[in-house]
């Protein structure tokens, strides 16, 4: 005990001489201050404590002064009496005193703040929510002038305005710009635009201008000229996302001073970029915007680039990025081949092939970009098709209305039925139907439906809709496209009646007219008709139908299909089963391209006659004309007392081969 008395003692002894040191180097009179205060007024003077061992002084942690005096700690030597410990206190409290209003009144101004800050939040959450909730750009722009207080608020409601369009049909979104349009709000909308255009993130400013100008805002407006400038301003503030954004905006605008000077800027940042940029579809993006009027040396820089690999991928993604190339240029080769009418059938069946090979890598919406490119070359692919058939089924939610509408007018034109579950296939296309049937134009509704009548499915719920009297009006009313639409009620029409559950197969069926004329086409089947019959009584032609159906020639049998009936002596044959054929000779175009498959129209008029008691014989007249004579009488006579056709009432519409 004693020893370890003796220990404290002396190391206290070494702090007290420190200390003393320090106050005779110290050039004014002592203040009784806390000993920190004279510790950091001694660094002024180290010129004088270098030899000092500030290791062996402070080499234990020693209580605080301010806890009791130090004459407790050492008897040998008095460095703070009594009177000054007490001055250190009041000097402390007064201290501390004269800080608490200070204190307060910054806690208080931090809470305020916190406050504020934290019903901003709130508020702005609220106001975000319901934009999500925004089912059209009229609900936006009425959120807008209710809530709308910031300049984030603002762009993100011309952002969604944008969003919201881009995903509806061409006649919509134009009554929805009109809309815009005449909405006062977007008056205030564009205000706030041009009134914060500098303050704007530079995120906001590049879709901004992006949106103004989908939206269909005049380029000679202040509005757009501002946020041109602005860009301009901003240009090497840019992110490469932000760059490719804007490229995306000036390709689509037409050639002034601003824009020129925008878009040679943009040529510089690029130019000095283009190592640094990572992402390829931004470099796509950039290429497919910049690559027709960029100079030379840079359409070669975006080359070496992309074909180098200057960007990084992960290993695992080549795989991914090729094919994504492969099918890019396969959806362009089908294309060009529509827009050329250039018809090659082991190309688009190699095309096919592929695209179904790789279809876990593409989303829905790619799918049904290739099935409409093909729909166009009237090529069914038919395995690609089934896999769509199966993922709507599964799942039809990614479907908007313009999405539905080709998806109907491609498996409709196409006559693609899915095996198993054509039914639940439709019932699945008809409930998406019903869900836009709210907001959907006349136009498209008679679409929708005459797709669904083509294969043989009535949605009633739209059938209803469509033939209100006002729909029905403005759709017969005239325009360039009236016939079209009458032709295509027309068909609505027939497919209520003849493929309604209620209808009955009519013992017989009155012919409105036919005629002895033929056409030149026709004149060969004539011919061989004649020389395998040997009568003109025994067959008729171009025979004229109820519902407008047209039959080239009709031959009547007996049940058996053994002898043929003359068709002029009806009432002969009352008490005899006669079985009808109906001769259909058909242009290649009529079936899908480079099979016997019959595409819609024709696939319904052999449904329709099969159902008014006719079996019917599709014939490819192009084939048939380069026949010899006599191999023309013997197609003709396989086709008529062949024994392997199926039974009147039962019509295989379901083959897809």
């Amino acid at each position: 005990m004693c020893e370890t008395l003796t220990k404290m003692n002396n190391r206290m002894g070494y702090l007290l001489k420190a200390v003393r040191y320090l106050c005779r180097c110290s050039p004014g009179p002592r203040p009784s201050a806390p000993t920190s205060g004279r510790i950091v007024r001694s660094s002024r003077h180290r010129d004088h404590l270098e030899n000092v061992n500030y290791r062996k002084l402070f080499l234990n942690t020693f209580p605080s002064l301010r806890g009791s005096p130090v004459q407790f700690l050492s008897q040998k030597a008095d460095v703070f009496g009594t009177g000054d410990e007490v001055q250190q206190e009041k000097n402390s409290e007064a201290a501390l005193s004269e800080q608490a209003p200070q204190s307060s009144l910054e806690m208080d101004k931090l809470d305020a703040q916190s406050f504020r800050a934290k019903a901003v939040q709130d508020q702005n959450e609220q106001f975000f929510n319901r934009l999500h909730k925004c089912a059209c750009p009229s609900d936006v722009l009425d959120l807008a002038s209710e809530s709308a207080v910031s300049i984030k608020q603002f762009t993100n409601c011309l952002t969604t305005m944008w969003k919201l369009l881009r995903n509806m049909s061409e006649d919509q979104r134009r009554y929805e710009k009109r809309l815009i349009f005449e909405h006062p709000a977007f008056v205030r909308l564009c205000q706030q635009l041009l009134q914060h255009s500098r303050r704007m993130t530079r995120g906001d400013l590049v879709f901004s201008l992006h949106t103004v100008v989908n939206l269909g805002v005049p380029q000679n407006t202040l509005l757009v000229q501002t946020l041109l400038r602005v860009c301009q301003e901003k240009l090497n503030q840019l992110d490469n996302r932000c760059m490719s954004v804007l490229a995306t905006t000036l390709a689509r605008m037409d050639e002034d001073k601003n824009v020129s000077a925008l878009q040679a800027g943009l040529q510089l940042l690029v130019e000095q970029r283009l190592p640094s940029i990572r992402d390829i579809s931004i470099l796509q993006n950039l290429m497919k915007c910049m690559g027709k009027d960029a100079p030379i040396f840079l359409k070669k820089k975006l080359e070496v680039n992309l074909s180098g690999g200057s960007f990084l991928l992960p290993q695992k993604h080549c795989f991914l990025v090729l094919h994504l190339f492969q099918l890019r240029l396969s959806l362009i080769c089908i294309i060009s081949c529509c827009s050329l009418q250039y018809r090659n059938i082991k190309l688009f069946s190699t095309v096919a092939d592929y695209v179904n090979s790789v279809v876990s890598l593409l989303d829905k919406r790619q799918i049904i970009l290739f099935l409409s490119a093909f729909e166009s070359l009237g090529f069914q692919p038919s395995e690609l098709m089934g896999v769509l058939a199966e993922k709507v089924t599964e799942d039809s939610e990614f479907l908007d209305l313009k999405s539905l509408l080709i998806v109907l007018r491609v498996y409709s034109r196409l006559n693609y039925i899915p095996r198993g579950q054509h039914h639940l296939f439709y019932e699945t296309l008809h409930s998406c139907l019903n869900k836009y049937l709210p907001q959907i134009s006349n136009a498209e509704l008679l679409k929708a439906v005459y797709s669904l009548c083509i294969l043989g499915y009535l949605p009633h719920r739209a059938l209803d809709q469509l033939l209100k009297k006002d729909n029905f009006e403005e759709l017969v009313s005239g325009d360039l496209y009236k016939e079209k639409r009458e032709t295509m009620l027309h068909c609505v029409r027939t497919c209520m009646e003849l493929d309604s559950p209620s209808f009955v197969k009519p013992a017989f069926v009155p012919t409105e007219s036919f005629s002895s004329l033929v056409s030149v086409n026709l004149r060969k089947a004539r011919e061989a008709l004649l020389e395998l019959l040997g009568d003109e009584n025994m067959f008729r032609q171009n025979v004229q139908l109820p519902y407008e159906y047209h039959i080239d020639f009709e031959i009547w049998m007996d049940s058996d299909r053994k002898k043929v009936l003359p068709v002029t002596a009806a009432d002969s044959h009352a008490e005899i089963s006669v079985q009808r054929l109906a001769f259909l000779f058909v242009p290649p175009s009529a079936f899908c391209l480079g099979t016997t498959h019959p595409q819609g129209n024709l696939a319904m008029k052999k449904r329709h006659l099969s159902k008014l008691g006719y079996h019917v014989i599709l014939v490819l007249n192009k084939k048939f004309q380069e026949l010899t004579n006599e191999s023309a009488i013997e197609f003709l006579k396989e086709k008529i007392y062949s024994e392997n056709i199926s039974p009147l009432s039962e019509v295989n519409l379901y083959d897809n081969n």
